[in-house]
């Protein structure tokens, strides 16, 4: 089976448009018609003028010339009338057209986008992504907004244009139209070979846009080692591979127009002088020989044009085909149906079965690991960064899924769950807070959208963060910047606790939730999680080992195997390797 190309899927995504589609195309295809009349009354003018009372018009009944010529110019308004309506009519059309698709596109992908698992995007580039759901969705409203009109009203202005060369006389339309079918061939010809090259350059903008959005996001980093130069240069490769990509482009597309003007010089010097000729001999006449030389000028100016809308054309085609590319990516995470009470989920232990997993070109971080987490009770997770830990979470949600064996919870393995059921069931406080740039009460509400005020200021205090909102100029309507950059590390830790204490979940989530903070902040983050864990599931992943030093569960972690399991108390007694980690961090080494 052929592939189908980008055009034919462009129209299946857009079939729902189909009544707007041809009711534009009628309105261009309308506009043009009307467009072309002005030619057949100058050569009706002029047989008046030539003629008087033997034109063409006398033998309609108006035998007088000036009333011919009232009669000319009457049909005149009317006409440009019509052509400035249907004109009004497609431009109304085409760009509503072009402006909702471009919506409805960009929606739609992102939605696709949002229920891809975290695999699907640690195998792409942010900024990659961000130029399909901009750039490219633009490219294909700029070519709705003007190209498909254009082409509509070329193909309109061939056909009707070659009607009256026939209608007049088919031996100058012979000569005056045979370089039409070699500007189709030609044109075709450089569609294919601009296909690859406008593709070439969607992935080039694309890398350059990787690059652009991971250097402004790690702007202090860049400065901080002063490596500005070296950024610049990044920039200026990839910068210069894109230009280089579209100079390939331009130099086959900016060859278009003038061939194409030679193609119709020859139709238009055949029509000159073959029309001319007869028209000499008597065998035309001169408003017959007008009007074949100005629609041979009027067919000139559209097809001079047809390179720039092929340009638009295969700028257009090749952005659809990253845009439908990510829209018919299949869904990793597939989901089942099953949706049990709060209650029910509140009660039931968290069990990992004879567990495989491995990252793509890596080793296993589990084999075989066996492991259930009691219902109400708070676990710390402990061990060496690349033990496995955050992992573990990541499986949860459902960020990544085992090689062989399963998680289950409430009875069910948790990919039969419906994924909204599973992830509304837990809250989750990530060592990368994301803030977004809106205020801090926004921030907090984002746990329950349908939170009151009020309840949003009781998350904030069980999160002791109250005291510090209240002392910012515009408390809780202060905006956090983006990525919550106008507040410290502590700030952005508390208000996602806060979060999570609001959306009220049955299982809390805690990785490095008391990273980068000073003693002060992790000890009012410490009572916070206390309050928060209580009558929940709570895991604490934390190298600091005095948050999880209260936990009724210490689970440590190596190499993903649980080597040491038990209270505080019990593992330091033990004197293995949570006992060590404790005298590092206490100062307590023997």
């Amino acid at each position: 089976m052929s592939e189908v190309g980008p055009f034919k899927r462009l129209l299946s995504h857009m079939r729902s448009h189909r009544g707007t589609i041809r009711l534009a195309s009628m309105c261009s295809i309308t506009n043009k018609i009307w467009d072309l009349a002005p030619p057949l009354l100058i050569g009706l003018a002029v047989d008046v003028v030539v003629l008087k009372e033997d034109s063409m018009l006398a033998s309609f009944g108006l035998i007088n010339p000036w009333h011919q010529l009232i009669f000319l110019s009457i049909l005149t308004f009317a006409i440009w009338g019509l052509e400035s309506l249907f004109e009004y009519f497609y431009g109304i059309l085409w760009r509503n057209l072009a402006q909702t698709v471009q919506h409805e596109l960009r929606l739609d992908t992102f939605d696709h986008v949002q229920k891809q698992g975290m695999g699907w995007f640690d195998e792409r580039q942010k900024g990659d992504i961000l130029a399909i759901l901009n750039d490219d969705v633009n490219q294909l409203e700029r070519f709705l907004d003007k190209g498909a009109n254009d082409l509509l009203q070329v193909s309109t202005t061939v056909l009707v244009v070659g009607a009256v060369f026939l209608l007049i006389s088919w031996k100058v339309a012979l000569f005056a139209v045979l370089p039409i079918p070699i500007i189709v061939w030609g044109s075709f010809r450089y569609q294919r070979s601009l296909e690859p090259r406008y593709a070439e350059v969607r992935k080039s903008a694309g890398a350059m846009n990787a690059l652009l959005e991971n250097d402004l996001s790690g702007m202090s980093t860049i400065q901080s080692f002063t490596a500005e130069e070296q950024e610049m240069k990044r920039v200026e490769v990839l910068s210069n591979q894109y230009r280089e990509a579209n100079r390939e482009a331009i130099r086959l597309s900016a060859a278009f127009t003038p061939l194409i003007r030679m193609a119709i010089l020859c139709g238009f010097t055949a029509t000159l002088l073959l029309g001319g000729w007869m028209t000499l001999e008597g065998t035309l006449a001169v408003g017959a020989y007008s009007v074949l030389v100005f629609m041979t000028q009027r067919l000139l100016w559209p097809l001079t044009r047809l390179g720039e809308t092929f340009d638009l054309y295969q700028r257009a085609m090749a952005s659809s085909t990253r845009v439908l590319n990510v829209l018919s990516s299949p869904t990793e995470v597939v989901q089942g149906d099953f949706a049990p009470e709060i209650e029910v989920i509140s009660n039931s232990d968290i069990v990992f079965d004879s567990l495989d997993f491995a990252y793509a070109g890596r080793e296993n971080v589990f084999s075989n690991l066996s492991l259930a987490l009691g219902a109400g009770q708070t676990t710390g997770i402990v061990g060496a960064t690349g033990s496995g830990k955050t992992t573990l979470i990541r499986m949860l949600l459902r960020f990544a899924e085992p090689t062989n064996g399963s998680v289950s919870w409430a009875g069910k393995p948790t990919k039969e769950w419906e994924l909204n059921r599973l992830r509304s069931s837990m809250a989750l406080v990530d060592q990368h807070i994301t803030l977004f740039p809106t205020t801090i009460l926004e921030n907090i509400r984002y746990g329950r959208m349908s939170a009151t005020e009020e309840e949003v200021r009781d998350a904030a205090l069980v999160a002791e963060a109250v005291e510090f909102i209240e002392e910012l100029p515009n408390r809780w309507q202060t905006l956090v910047g983006e990525g919550g950059h106008r507040l410290s590390g502590g700030q952005r830790q508390r208000l996602a606790i806060a979060r999570a204490v609001l959306k009220d979940a049955p299982l809390l989530l805690l990785d490095e939730a008391t990273s980068a903070v000073d003693n002060e902040t992790e000890a009012a983050l410490q009572r916070s999680i206390s309050t928060v864990s209580q009558g929940r599931t709570t895991i604490i992943i934390a190298h600091r080992l005095s948050t999880i030093r209260n936990a009724d569960r210490i689970l440590v972690l190596e190499k993903g195997t649980v080597v040491e399991d038990g209270t505080h108390e019990d593992l330091v007694e033990e004197n293995g390797v949570y006992a060590r980690m404790w005298g590092v961090q206490t100062g307590n080494v023997t």
